[in-house]
């Protein structure tokens, strides 16, 4: 599990993110902290892996936590926050978070950052070494609600693709990807390279006992 400690001022909005934490798969509540101080003291006591950060606390500024975090904690970082001054982004990005949510925001949108947190992660733990495809797509552009697809491709396709990946966690051909939705086999295929090269899923060669190795699909953890 992907323990989580969500700083927030306000009570009942720190209550509303730990649910949106809590109800998402891979990821648990560690703590949850009111003001800088306790952030700090949490941090330090419970390890997270990540913290949910507000701006604007009572005691101290949330780049100011930021910034002793990153001196003194392994952990990552997503803002969450009101703030939508222009210096305030800037000082983030240059603090290191991985993103920076504006309140207020849905559940989609925070659960996409905590799964695109997720798969990153994992990908690192599996890495030995990372080459440039992995960098790039470690540092690549963030997700979002609604990702924008290719030219010919449909959400409502897409959304059938990615129903086939998952009810199949040890992958699928672009055959039985066509099978499974009732689509064509080149399009399946379209739709399952655009998912690779998105990140959100890998592929793999199934050798069979004659010619040439089919390509089998299957989702990133976490994607």
């Amino acid at each position: 599990m992907i323990r989580v400690l969500v700083v927030d001022d306000d009570f009942m909005v720190a209550k509303v993110h730990s649910g949106y934490v809590a109800r998402t798969d891979g990821f648990e509540v560690a703590g949850v902290a009111h003001t800088g101080g306790d952030a700090l003291r949490l941090a330090a006591s419970l390890k997270p892996d990540l913290v949910l950060l507000d701006i604007y606390l009572p005691d101290q500024s949330g780049l100011e936590v930021l910034k002793s975090l990153r001196a003194n904690e392994d952990v990552d970082v997503i803002v969450i926050t009101a703030a939508t001054d222009v210096e305030t982004v800037r000082s983030a990005m240059r603090g290191g978070v991985l993103h920076y949510l504006i309140k207020p925001f849905d559940y989609s949108a925070l659960r996409d950052q905590l799964a695109h947190f997720a798969s990153l992660r994992d990908k690192l733990h599996r890495l030995d070494s990372a080459g440039q495809a992995d960098v790039d797509q470690v540092f690549g552009a963030r997700p979002t609600s609604k990702p924008l697809l290719p030219k010919g491709l449909t959400p409502e396709t897409a959304r059938l693709v990615d129903n086939a990946l998952r009810s199949r966690p040890d992958g699928l051909s672009a055959s039985e990807c066509a099978s499974s939705t009732g689509v064509a086999r080149v399009s399946a295929r379209r739709y399952l390279e655009h998912f690779v090269s998105t990140g959100r899923a890998e592929v793999r060669l199934r050798y069979g006992g004659t010619g040439r190795p089919e390509r089998i699909y299957a989702l990133v953890p976490g994607a």
